[in-house]
């Protein structure tokens, strides 16, 4: 089932189409799908995902209320500045949840936001040709969560939260896809991460996360110098 917003009046007016359904196996897919029909940008919004992957091909647990979004687009990004996407849109995130949900949401690099509480929600970024796909699960209410996950509120938000949301983070994120590729708040995603300063262990070894480079990977100190982690597992030692 679908929702047509162009009804609820012209202050709802987007540079996208604007598609919510109750249920959907994955918004990812369904964005894409419909940006591939139309070649229009949309926003697909979703209350319940039941196919849902996060990065890496990892399930994503259903809370008692979510937000299950994906944003579909043309992009001109050049291919090594695209990954860079999963940060902005960190950073994009965090800021709207503060202004809507009134809480303080921080990044675990490279696509985690997460509360005082825990985990709150993550970020997908599928790119084919140039069509970039983007996703964001977030978290709204969970009366019982399970370990290391939180929710934005402490009592459920109501049935258009995840669209309030959705709406705002796309917007915020397609105004930064539409500037000059390859230009990022690198500042203002080190100023909401969270692991910065902390040990951190992936395959390759362990060190101290110290920085953010240009292109998005991690700065790690190790014992024989800096190194830049651009992809796969980071964990913070330590961490919940």
């Amino acid at each position: 089932m679908s929702r047509d917003f162009d009804s609820l009046g012209s202050d709802m007016a987007t540079p996208y189409d604007i598609v919510h359904l109750t249920e959907v196996g994955s918004t990812q897919d369904e964005a894409a799908r419909r940006f591939a029909n139309t070649g229009s940008p949309v926003l697909v919004v979703a209350d319940r995902q039941v196919k849902g992957r996060g990065r890496q091909g990892r399930s994503w647990q259903q809370p008692d209320r979510a937000m299950f979004s994906s944003l579909a687009v043309d992009t001109n990004w050049k291919p090594e500045h695209r990954t860079l996407v999963p940060l902005i849109t960190g950073v994009v995130v965090s800021e709207e949840i503060a202004l809507i949900a009134r809480v303080v949401a921080s990044l675990k690099w490279p696509n985690d936001i997460l509360v005082p509480d825990g985990k709150a929600g993550g970020i997908l970024v599928e790119v084919s040709g140039n069509r970039m796909t983007v996703g964001c699960g977030i978290n709204l209410w969970w009366a019982d969560p399970i370990e290391g996950a939180a929710a934005i509120f402490s009592d459920d938000p109501g049935p258009t939260a995840a669209t309030e949301l959705a709406m705002a983070w796309a917007t915020a994120l397609l105004a930064e896809l539409q500037a000059e590729s390859g230009v990022w708040r690198a500042s203002d995603y080190e100023a909401l991460s969270v692991t910065l300063g902390r040990e951190v262990a992936w395959e390759g070894g362990t060190g101290t996360a110290a920085s953010i480079t240009e292109s998005g990977a991690l700065v790690v100190t190790t014992s024989e110098g800096n190194i830049a982690v651009h992809a796969g597992d980071v964990h913070m030692r330590g961490w919940r």
